[in-house]
């Protein structure tokens, strides 16, 4: 998603509720300074004591973030700010190395954690492609050794199988 002021990828998502109706902001670092700056966060009535929730400090969020960001994979170096800045993983192993970050991203993005995935609606297995391979193979071993009648035959099954 990109930035809603320029062309730089967005890394802050900021929804805000005016009115009761939610408005959605996609902005860049610079921009998202920017707006922070202009307009100062709300400004919260005391609550009693027993409904004081315990407030984190900016520095310690801040120290949070930077010890995420030079989190990286150990099977492809890559770090979790380099995906932050690229939203591109290394290699299969990042999702197990960056699980912890990457669960609720991918619930929020998605709606769901785990990839189901689609195949085609001609076949109703999905080891056609197996099946596929090795005909082929069959048939370059027919063709190599000049058996012309069973590659016919492998190439008439092929079609069938390919046919949508």
């Amino acid at each position: 998603m990109k930035c809603q002021k320029c062309n730089k990828p967005a890394t802050f998502h900021i929804t805000e509720m005016t009115d009761d109706s939610p408005v959605e902001l996609h902005l860049c670092e610079k921009h998202a300074k920017l707006y922070l700056h202009q307009n100062p966060g709300p400004v919260f009535q005391e609550a009693p004591e027993s409904e004081v929730v315990p407030v984190v400090s900016l520095a310690e969020t801040t120290q949070d973030l930077m010890e995420l960001d030079f989190q990286s994979c150990p099977m492809c170096g890559i770090s979790f700010q380099e995906f932050r800045k690229s939203g591109r993983l290394g290699c299969p192993n990042d999702y197990n190395a960056f699980r912890q970050q990457l669960m609720p991203l991918l619930l929020s993005i998605h709606g769901e954690t785990e990839h189901v995935g689609k195949r085609p609606a001609r076949f109703g297995r999905t080891d056609y492609r197996n099946v596929l391979i090795r005909l082929r193979r069959e048939l370059d071993d027919a063709v190599s050794i000049e058996d012309y009648e069973r590659a016919s035959r492998l190439r008439d099954r092929i079609k069938q199988i390919d046919q949508p």
